[in-house]
């Protein structure tokens, strides 16, 4: 990691220092001054980062959290060393008999292809900002906004980020604000603006209060505990 990025991340690993940020959040906006009385603390868990750190974050894409440690530990068994010279030598049948989705079978493939071919280099992302880095991430198949502002928070560290796109996150808000709408993807930007430089903790938070929510540790009123619309995904928030 180098300074640049050391910048973004060193003062709020620590659950002290992500305590403070949380109360300082807490004075900037009052629904997660909601959410901080009532969820508990967490830990910033930064998982392996590179090629491999973002093919398992596609392997997880969109099933529980058990699910893809299942799916994980049995696709890094079936291809060895998570590399792209590694998986380039599977074709998409075979990684479908690792566990895979036939799309994410695709996806992995297509990563690899593109950094065996010298399209991404995951070892000069941590130089680049947070919008051009998403870019050089997106440009990949099958990468979304969503994966690449994941692998930048719990990949990279980076502290900035928030993907707002995440229906989870969308209604952690709508709970921890007592709102009966959830906010669109864009109003949620446009909120997490005033949480600047800190979003990354604001979005750990809301997650933690909606797990909280959904688990029964938190009760909220029960006019407040659904939404028109379907209900977030089973998408929770990347473990180390």
């Amino acid at each position: 990691m180098n300074a640049a990025t050391t910048d973004r991340t060193a003062h709020v690993q620590s659950a002290r220092d992500i305590e403070a940020v949380r109360v300082e959040l807490s004075g900037r906006d009052p629904a997660l001054a909601v959410a901080h009385a009532a969820a508990g603390p967490f830990e910033w868990h930064v998982r392996e980062s590179g090629f491999a750190g973002l093919v398992r974050l596609i392997t997880e894409q969109q099933v529980s959290t058990a699910s893809a440690a299942a799916i994980w530990k049995r696709f890094a068994a079936g291809v060895g060393s998570v590399t792209a010279n590694n998986l380039k030598a599977f074709d998409v049948d075979t990684l479908k008999t690792f566990g895979l989705s036939r799309p994410k079978a695709v996806y992995v493939r297509a990563v690899a292809d593109a950094e065996a071919a010298g399209a991404i280099d995951f070892t000069r992302l941590p130089e680049l900002s947070d919008e051009e880095a998403i870019a050089q991430l997106t440009a990949l198949k099958g990468v979304g906004r969503w994966t690449a502002e994941v692998y930048l928070m719990f990949c990279e560290g980076r502290t900035d980020l928030f993907p707002a796109g995440d229906l989870a996150l969308q209604e952690g808000f709508r709970l921890a604000a007592r709102a009966r709408a959830r906010p669109s993807e864009k109003d949620l930007y446009a909120r997490a603006e005033r949480w600047r430089p800190y979003r990354g903790v604001a979005a750990n938070l809301l997650w933690s209060y909606y797990r909280d929510v959904k688990s029964g540790e938190i009760v909220v009123p029960a006019v407040e505990q659904a939404a028109p619309g379907r209900q977030p995904p089973k998408r929770p928030r990347p473990r180390g």
